[in-house]
């Protein structure tokens, strides 16, 4: 059996408004579902087969409660559930008691959008409930970045005679009881008793969830120091290394035994180390840049197209110097991806620079793009050294190096391929390699692509 309920009134104000009633409480929606609980207690304890009214906020944790006092309740036990009209929430009828009814009514009330009511009516014992919801308006006005849960305006009565009126504007057909002038003052304590009860175990679990929220919040905040502290020794111990080869050479330099070649191959050390922690402080630095650019990055549509010739091109005279055949194969055709301004463009710069440099004389570099299904997929590869498997997982750790003992060229700051994996990781990508010693390297980077309706 369905109602439909079409009269427009707000009991809010009608509470508000009737003779003697109590003041208006500011109440959290715990507080609420803590004073329904308990009233539902000594509902299902008193053993009262009442008839209630109600109207909650979405969610199950409340509409549980309905069904908890419909399961154990007496025989005769009848809820009629509120539901705005295309946005009410069904409950089930078959969950509950074969020996209660159920019954829902449809609202096309716009004054109770913003109303909860909860009322109880029986010969032993009647209530009512009544929670106004703020408007958002009201409540943003409390700070302008903290968001605070909005309280409700509420009023809880038990004078039978209002809530009769309640109920007459409710239902076309109130029921007719035979209702004591007051309700017990025993039940009143019990009630009080309960609702203490009910607001201790919600305070008590909402306690439990923000010392677990505060406690993932501050393991979080330790692993974040602990990664900083890591990042500061390792960047220490990079710093030492050249500055170690560096006293070294000075303290050969000023022998006077010194012959001409020894002494042009240590200058050539100092060079050579000076260049390397030259790299390694820009290298950091530019890192904690990118950091802090990609806390709030702006996209772009790219073309890999438009990028990959131009870096390319850049580093020809490179490659014919060491004598390294380079070519790209790029189809005009790829469809874009979204990415951070500038960011597509150094990972191709940072893969290519990479396989150069580890590519020895009469090598080959690749450098290809293609799509399959809804990714676009670039690809460098090379005929260099290659990467031992034991070495494969550590190449994206920043200030890693897997140069061999006998490249005695200075080398990057180690934190090309790790500036790759951070911006893959922030951006949307990922990337993969494949290689093997003496047979080259395949770097795969995979991009999701930008579907040619989104680009219109």
């Amino acid at each position: 059996m369905n109602v439909s309920l079409t009269q427009d009134f707000s009991i809010y104000h009608l509470v508000a408004c009737a003779e003697n009633s109590p003041n208006t409480l500011a109440i959290s929606p715990s507080a609420l579902l803590a004073t329904i609980r308990a009233q539902v207690d000594l509902l299902i304890e008193q053993q009262i087969g009442a008839t209630l009214w109600v109207k909650l906020p979405k969610g199950n944790i409340w509409h549980s409660e309905l069904e908890r006092y419909q399961k154990r309740a007496l025989p005769g036990a009848k809820i009629y559930t509120y539901h705005l009209h295309q946005k009410h929430t069904n409950i089930p009828i078959d969950s509950f008691n074969e020996s209660s009814i159920h019954l829902p009514v449809y609202l096309n009330s716009n004054k109770l959008q913003r109303e909860y009511f909860w009322i109880v009516m029986s010969p032993k014992f009647c209530s009512l409930i009544v929670a106004l919801r703020p408007l958002r308006s009201r409540v943003k006005k409390v700070g302008a970045n903290v968001k605070p849960k909005p309280s409700l305006m509420s009023i809880t009565l038990y004078n039978h005679q209002t809530i009769q009126q309640v109920i007459a504007s409710l239902a076309s057909k109130p029921e007719v009881h035979s209702y004591t002038n007051s309700v017990e003052s025993v039940l009143l304590s019990n009630l009080l008793v309960k609702q203490m009860r009910r607001h201790e175990e919600i305070n008590q679990s909402r306690a439990k969830k923000r010392v677990k929220l505060l406690q993932q919040q501050n393991q979080k905040f330790q692993t974040q120091l602990q990664q900083k502290d890591d990042y500061l020794t390792q960047i220490c111990q990079e710093l030492r290394t050249p500055v170690t080869h560096m006293k070294t050479a000075l303290s050969l330099f000023c022998s006077p035994a010194l012959k001409t070649p020894q002494r042009q191959r240590y200058q050539q050390m100092l060079n050579n180390q000076c260049d390397r922690q030259t790299l390694i402080i820009s290298g950091v630095l530019e890192f904690v840049e990118l950091e802090k650019s990609l806390k709030s990055p702006t996209f772009e549509t790219v073309y890999l197209s438009d990028i990959v010739p131009g870096v390319v091109s850049t580093y020809q005279p490179l490659a014919n110097e060491k004598g390294i055949m380079l070519a790209y194969t790029v189809p005009t055709d790829l469809p874009p991806v979204s990415f951070v301004v500038g960011g597509l463009r150094q990972i191709v710069i940072n893969l290519l620079a990479n396989s150069i440099i580890f590519t020895p004389l009469g090598g080959q570099v690749w450098v290809k793009a293609r799509s399959s299904g809804e990714y676009v997929f670039l690809e460098v590869r090379d005929t260099g050294i290659g990467i031992n498997e034991h070495e494969l997982p550590k190449i994206f750790n920043r200030f890693y190096s897997h140069r061999p003992p006998n490249i005695e060229e200075p080398g990057g700051a180690g934190l090309g391929l790790s500036v790759v994996q951070y911006y893959l990781d922030k951006c949307g990508g990922s990337i993969s390699v494949k290689s093997k010693p003496m047979e080259g390297s395949t770097f795969t980077v995979q991009l999701a692509a930008i579907s040619s309706g989104s680009c219109l």
